[in-house]
């Protein structure tokens, strides 16, 4: 590495060949950053995948986004969190789509809304079934 620098007279000529090497020039960025939107677009939650993990991975792809200067909205976050859920997770997402400021829901509290609800489900089923009974409709009957 010092080699490609030690020709350099000032630290803001080092500083400029440091940041060429590490992030390329004009082309090489724009590269990476249609790579890198191909896969936010095409992201989506896998098989068996937890929440924790696709938050992991989202969250990874939005950082380099940013690294690489696209930044989206907190609505177009959450809205393509929500498309990219299976389908099992359709309900939940319609009620927070309804009952939510996506404009003003952060990244991190969409998630940690989203595992509550998967622990929520989870302790649920872990429960069983409800012990009580329906309630029966008792015979109506007239005196005349």
């Amino acid at each position: 590495m010092f080699i490609k620098i030690k020709t350099s007279a000032t630290s803001k000529e080092i500083w400029e060949k440091l940041t060429q090497i590490y992030e390329g020039n004009d082309e090489t960025k724009e590269s990476k950053l249609i790579m890198v939107q191909q896969k936010y677009e095409s992201i989506k939650m896998r098989d068996g995948e937890t929440m924790a993990e696709f938050d992991e991975r989202f969250s990874a792809v939005v950082i380099e986004l940013t690294s690489l200067g696209k930044e989206y909205s907190n609505r177009e976050l959450a809205l393509k969190v929500m498309r990219a859920l299976p389908r099992e997770w359709d309900v939940k997402t319609m009620a927070m789509r309804e009952s939510k400021d996506l404009n003003r829901l952060e990244l991190h509290d969409l998630f940690a809304n989203l595992k509550a609800y998967k622990f929520e489900l989870e302790t649920r089923s872990e429960a069983g079934p409800s012990t009580s009974q329906p309630t029966k409709a008792l015979p109506a009957t007239t005196s005349e």
